[in-house]
């Protein structure tokens, strides 16, 4: 009688990335008494902040994971998985084209975006090209697994996959998050933060602007880097808020920064699952957030955990309101994303799902 389920999850690399943070996460943290898990990788060994100890890990060595293929399916011919699970777009097409060569195996797409909206903001719409659309690459997979309500209306609205393809998971709290003490009085000096790659998509042109129109005093942490770095720096000179703005390109104590903030600033047009709003809920710090698709709704509790905007001038009604209107307690906002977040709750909904999909 078999006794473990065999897993095989696939990701481009192991770089910096909300995808790759996630499904390392749960493969090195499901049962290894129900599951024998691997971890394929495209890409060559890079120097990783996620944790793979308890998994095999096997790097392809390629620059492309167009140009891994080959060997994903010589490897399962070899190694004859239970289950295939990949993430991210163009590795869910290339897994998707090869899955009808394997019949006897499941196959799993982990969707990371809201496509029809976030492609409004890539220069790349599709990297396999129009010769593959995800409507109808994605129908050759067993199950498509959406991050959020919105991305699961996407798919099923835009691309047309059919419902019993779906399947909703939310993102985990993948790492131990102290909670921040009370204050009893206000920081004289308002302290705001957003963690994010500096991509259209991210928004902060807005954050920026309407920073600019308020009254107070306060100060500004980004944390991040990307392909709009330069133009965000230029806006933040423009505004006259340098001496108002730290930017920190990349740090390993980023609990540390949401801590010491007062609230998190999200611009974000579009999100898959946005894991740095439950990780600053999990130390304690609000959120103030313009209304975009991809799971916003199903983290902002309002008034408990943060505020949301329709638009531009809601969003700075929301700032002067969160400074001086709303009793925010650290205990409540954490409490509002552990009871639905947690690792053991999302861990196992992964795990019944494998389970449930391997007995068909």
């Amino acid at each position: 009688m078999k006794t473990k389920v065999k897993l095989i999850f696939i990701l481009p690399d192991l770089t910096s990335g909300g995808a790759e943070r996630v499904v390392s996460f749960i493969a090195n943290n499901i049962s290894k008494e129900k599951f024998e898990t691997s971890l394929w990788l495209a890409g060559p060994q890079r120097k990783t902040p996620y944790n793979t100890n308890s998994i095999n890990v096997k790097y392809f060595n390629k620059s492309r994971v167009l140009l891994a293929i080959p060997d994903f399916i010589m490897g399962l011919i070899k190694s004859k998985p239970d289950i295939v699970v990949s993430s991210i777009a163009h590795v869910n097409t290339a897994v998707a084209m090869i899955s009808f060569l394997f019949p006897k195996i499941k196959f799993i797409g982990r969707e990371a975006n809201v496509m029809s909206v976030v492609k409004d903001f890539s220069h790349s719409k599709n990297r396999f090209g129009n010769l593959i659309p995800i409507d109808f690459s994605y129908k050759l997979l067993d199950i498509i697994l959406c991050q959020s309500i919105d991305m699961c209306e996407d798919m099923k609205t835009t691309f047309k996959i059919p419902s019993e393809k779906l399947r909703i998971i939310n993102n985990p709290i993948t790492d131990s998050f102290n909670l921040k003490p009370e204050k009893d009085t206000p920081n004289s000096c308002v302290q705001f933060i957003t963690v994010a790659q500096f991509k259209k998509q991210k928004g902060h042109e807005r954050i920026i602007k309407a920073l600019s129109k308020l009254d107070y005093n306060f100060h500004y942490t980004l944390i991040g880097r990307g392909p709009e770095e330069e133009n965000i720096l230029k806006l933040i000179d423009t505004c006259n808020l340098k001496d108002k703005v730290t930017h920190i390109s990349f740090s390993k104590d980023v609990d540390k920064h949401l801590a010491e903030s007062d609230f998190f600033l999200q611009g974000s047009y579009v999100e898959g699952f946005p894991n740095c709003l439950i990780e600053s809920c999990a130390v304690g710090t609000p959120v103030l957030a313009y209304k975009a698709p991809g799971g916003l709704n199903e983290i902002i509790e309002e008034g408990i955990n943060g505020l949301v905007a329709d638009n531009d001038e809601d969003y700075v009604k929301n700032i002067e309101t969160a400074i001086k209107t709303v009793k925010w307690e650290p205990k409540k906002v954490r409490e509002s994303v552990y009871k639905k977040f947690n690792k053991e709750h999302i861990l196992k909904q992964y795990e019944d799902l494998f389970i449930e999909i391997s007995n068909t």
